[in-house]
């Protein structure tokens, strides 16, 4: 399966991918550094203009090591977390001092600098340099996580080791820059968080978590706990008087009670007819839905964390394979099965 993903990766690069970005294709190391540095904290869409007015100002790292710091500080002015800045300054003039102002072309040396992580460094390394280094942000966590149905935690430590070795294992050795962008850009534009494109991904005959109908439920994050607003999206799945029901079991609240089929997320989002149907062919190859309801925003306030979200109700006429061997349960027995407190006052007065 490795090498297959690593192939329908790469041709979905090369054939369909058209995301564009001012450093894409970039091969001078020192504009792909400044892309990654101010990409580690910063949006994208935020990040370009910055990057443009970079390139502009100071077109070759020996421009940006003989600059005035305040200089430099006000061209960044407005991106935050300063530290990235004085790094920059930093490693522009370690690279002009000790290496004649031409980047480093060895991973170790480049991962040496000030500033420069192991992802940072497999970036320059194989886009400026076609090293064989694998990028693992969080596209490719998710990407992966995904692809292979691997629930260990991704920002656990275990996790990290894990998505690392299988991320090198996949690489496309002979054209790593190729590659890299085009898991990263894979991640961006179709296997995106909360809203994946999954019915026209060229990847989904061989995802193992779109197959087990998961893929609401991965990446798993450990730190998830932390997060102090919740928005959690219920969709009651209904087929001949019968309806999906899964049991809780990741460490988390609610552990080992049941629940409908959920979406997580980061925001709240705005659900109609429409944009349900949508997402239910897109994500689970549902062809046919009818939306019977979809309530108004609930509430629930835990000790640490506030859960909001809403139940929507569908009827459907046909299972689609990545959900027959999910647990379908008869409506009238629903009131068998422990349910959180937060499901538990919707069914009070749910439409059954």
């Amino acid at each position: 399966m490795k090498k297959t993903v690593t192939t329908l990766l790469m041709d979905w690069h090369l054939n369909i991918n058209n995301r564009e970005m001012p450093w894409k294709g970039e091969k001078d190391p020192y504009k792909i550094w400044l892309s990654e540095v101010i990409l580690q904290q910063t949006r994208v869409d935020q990040g370009m203009a910055y990057y443009e007015k970079f390139v502009l100002n100071f077109p070759t790292i020996n421009d940006l090591a003989v600059a005035k710091d305040e200089d430099v500080f006000k061209l960044w002015e407005g991106l935050g977390y300063y530290n990235r800045c004085k790094n920059l300054l930093y490693t522009a003039r370690i690279v002009v001092n000790n290496f004649a102002g031409k980047f480093p072309d060895k991973y170790e040396e480049i991962l040496a600098l000030k500033g420069v992580g192991p992802y940072t460094a497999a970036a320059i390394a194989s886009f400026a340099f076609n090293k064989p280094f694998a990028v693992v942000d969080g596209n490719v966590f998710r990407v992966l996580s995904r692809l292979f149905a691997i629930a260990t935690p991704i920002d656990s430590n275990e996790g990290k080791q894990q998505f690392a070795t299988l991320a090198q294992e996949i690489l496309d050795k002979d054209n790593p820059a190729l590659y890299n962008q085009a898991i990263m850009d894979f991640g961006a534009t179709v296997c995106m968080p909360v809203n994946p494109q999954c019915n026209s991904c060229q990847l989904q005959t061989v995802c193992k978590a779109y197959l087990e109908g998961v893929v609401n439920r991965l990446p798993i994050k450990e730190k998830i706990l932390l997060k102090k607003n919740r928005w959690f999206y219920y969709f009651i799945i209904q087929h001949d008087n019968e309806v999906l029901v899964e049991k809780r079991i990741a460490k988390d609240i609610w552990e080992n009670l049941f629940e409908f089929y959920l979406l997580e997320s980061g925001e709240q989002m705005d659900w109609e007819e429409s944009s349900v149907k949508e997402w239910l062919n897109q994500q689970l190859g549902v062809e046919k839905a009818e939306v019977i309801s979809i309530s108004p925003t609930q509430k629930q306030q835990l000790t640490h964390q506030q859960i909001r979200g809403q139940f929507i109700s569908v009827k459907i006429d046909a299972i689609p394979n990545n959900l027959k061997h999910h647990q379908w349960l008869p409506t009238a027995d629903l009131g068998k099965l422990a349910f959180p407190k937060f499901i538990n006052q919707f069914l009070e007065s749910a439409p059954f």
